[in-house]
C-alpha cells in the first residue's frame, strides 16, 4: 500500500485549526446568532461562549485519544478505535459524501458572493460563476500540489486574522466612545425572530467548525502524537478569544436591528468594515475577508481530497486500489476527483435554497452536517470513559460527559430551529449511510 509522507509540522496543523475555523463563519454568522438569540446581545455573547466551550472541550477530548492513535485520517481512525472497523468506515463515508462536500460548496459560494460585491456584479449568476472558478481552482491546487496547498494555508491564516483584529479592536473602541455598544446591550432588537440560547448556539456551530479537519493530516504530521493535541487545544482557545472580540467589535459599529437585517450573509461584516474605515479602506478589509474565506475553502479541500483515500486505505468500499493510488507528487488524485463530483451535487442542493426548491423552507447545510458530526463524536467520548483507564478522573469522565452534553445540546438547538428541514437532511444522511453500508467489503490493506 502506498503511504503519505511526513511533511507537516505544528505550524501547519495549528494553521489548519485556526485557519479553517476562522474563515467565513464568524463573518457570516454574526447577525444570525443575534437573531437566533431573540435580538438580545447578552444572550448572543453567551451563545458564542457556550459554542466555543463545546468546541474547546471537544478538541481536548479528542487530544486524549489523538496521542494514542496515529494512522491515516484522524476522526475516522478514532471512531474505528472506539467502535470497530465498520463504524470507522461509515464515518469516513459520511465525511467524504456529506461533511466535506456540503461545506466546500458553501465556502465556494461565499467566495463568489464577496467577489461579486467587490466587482460590482449585480446579476445573481455572477456569484455562481465565480464560485465555480474558486471551486475548480482550489481542487486543482490541492490535487496537483499538496505541499503548496499547505503553504497557502499557513499564509492565509496570517492574512485572515487582519480583518478580524481590525474590526474587533477599532469597532470595540469606537463603540465604547459613541455609546453604541452600551445601547446594544441595553436594548434588544425589535426585528428579531423568536429565539433561544439553544438556537443561537446552534448557529455558532458553523463559525466554530473546522478544528476536526486538522486530524485528516494526522499521518502526514511529524511527531503527530505531540503535534496534533497541542495544535487542537491551542488553536481552539485562540479562536474563542478572537470571536468574542470580533463580535463585540461589531456591536460597537452596527445597531442590533441593523445586524439582524443583514444576517444570513457576509453583509454584516462588509458594512461594519466600510462604516469604520470608509469605502476605500473598507473595501480593502473586504478583500482580506475574501482571502479568509478562500483560506478556509483551501483547508476544507485539503481534507476533502483525502476523503475517499481514508475510506479505501482500509481495503474497504468500491475500488480501494483505485482510490489509494497516489500520484508522483504524493497527492490523492482519484480521491480528489470524486470529492469534486460529490461537492457539485451538494452545491446543487444549496443552489435550490435560492430557487425555492424547498417550498419556502431553507435547508441550511452550513449547520446540519456539523451537528450530525458532533453527534457521532459521542461514540469516541464513551470509548474514552470506558477504555482509557490510565487517565485521571477529570480526563476520563468529566471531559467526555461534558463534551457529550455539548453535542446533544447542539442537536437540540438545530432540531428546534427547523424541525422539517432537520428531518429531510437526516433522511438524506440515512440514504448515504445505507449506500456506504452496502458497499462495505474488500480485503484489509497491508500495513
Amino acid at each position: 500500500m502506498e503511504t503519505l509522507k511526513k511533511k507537516y509540522g505544528f505550524v501547519t496543523a495549528t494553521a489548519m485549526v485556526v485557519g479553517i475555523v476562522i474563515g467565513s463563519g464568524v463573518f457570516k454568522s454574526a447577525g444570525g446568532v443575534l437573531d437566533a438569540a431573540g435580538g438580545s446581545l447578552f444572550t448572543a455573547i453567551v451563545a458564542w461562549l457556550v459554542g466555543g466551550a463545546i468546541m474547546v472541550v471537544s478538541a481536548y477530548a479528542f487530544s486524549l485519544i489523538a496521542v494514542r492513535v496515529e494512522k491515516n485520517s484522524g476522526i475516522v481512525d478514532y471512531v474505528e478505535e472506539a467502535a470497530g472497523e465498520k463504524a470507522g468506515y461509515l464515518m469516513a463515508w459520511f465525511m467524504n459524501f456529506v461533511y466535506y462536500p456540503t461545506l466546500i460548496g458553501i465556502l465556494a459560494w461565499l467566495g463568489g458572493s464577496i467577489s461579486a460585491t467587490l466587482f460590482g456584479f449585480t446579476a445573481a449568476s455572477a456569484t455562481w460563476y465565480l464560485a465555480a472558478l474558486y471551486l475548480v481552482g482550489t481542487y486543482v491546487l490541492s490535487i496537483l500540489s499538496p505541499k503548496l496547498a499547505g503553504q497557502w494555508q499557513v499564509s492565509a491564516t496570517v492574512i485572515k486574522l487582519v480583518p478580524v483584529a481590525l474590526i474587533a479592536v477599532v469597532g470595540l473602541i469606537s463603540g465604547l466612545f459613541n455609546g453604541t455598544t452600551v445601547d446594544n446591550f441595553t436594548n434588544a432588537a425589535t426585528n428579531a425572530s423568536a429565539g433561544s440560547l439553544a438556537k443561537a448556539v446552534a448557529v455558532t456551530v458553523f463559525a466554530y467548525e473546522g478544528w476536526i479537519i486538522a486530524t485528516s493530516i494526522n499521518s502526514e504530521l511529524r511527531d503527530a502524537k505531540k503535534t496534533l493535541p497541542r495544535a487542537l487545544v491551542f488553536g481552539t482557545l485562540a479562536v474563542v478569544a478572537a470571536y468574542l472580540l470580533f463580535f463585540l467589535g461589531l456591536s460597537g459599529v452596527l445597531t442590533n436591528n441593523r445586524a439582524i437585517e443583514l444576517s444570513g450573509s457576509l453583509d454584516t461584516s462588509v458594512e461594519a468594515a466600510k462604516t469604520l474605515f470608509g469605502n476605500f479602506f473598507g473595501s480593502a478589509v473586504v478583500v482580506l475577508v475574501l482571502v479568509s474565506v478562500l483560506g478556509t475553502l483551501n483547508g476544507l479541500v485539503m481534507g476533502g481530497v483525502r476523503g475517499m483515500y481514508a475510506v479505501s486505505v482500509r481495503g474497504k468500499g468500491p475500488k480501494p486500489e483505485l482510490f489509494t493510488k497516489l500520484s508522483k507528487n504524493d497527492a490523492t488524485v482519484n480521491s480528489g476527483f470524486l470529492s469534486f463530483v460529490v461537492t457539485l451535487f451538494w452545491g446543487l442542493l444549496w443552489f435550490g435554497n435560492f430557487e425555492g426548491w424547498w417550498n419556502g423552507n431553507f435547508m441550511d447545510t452550513s449547520i446540519l452536517p456539523i451537528v450530525f458530526l458532533y453527534a457521532s463524536y459521542i461514540v469516541v467520548y464513551v470509548f474514552i470513559s470506558r477504555k482509557l483507564t490510565d487517565l485521571n478522573v477529570y480526563q476520563r469522565y468529566v471531559v467526555p460527559v461534558v463534551a457529550s452534553l455539548g453535542a446533544l445540546y447542539l442537536v437540540y438547538g438545530a432540531f428546534t430551529s427547523d424541525e422539517k428541514m432537520f428531518l429531510y437532511f437526516a433522511l438524506i444522511v440515512l440514504v448515504v449511510t445505507v449506500v456506504g453500508f452496502l458497499t462495505y467489503g474488500g480485503k484489509k490493506q497491508a500495513e
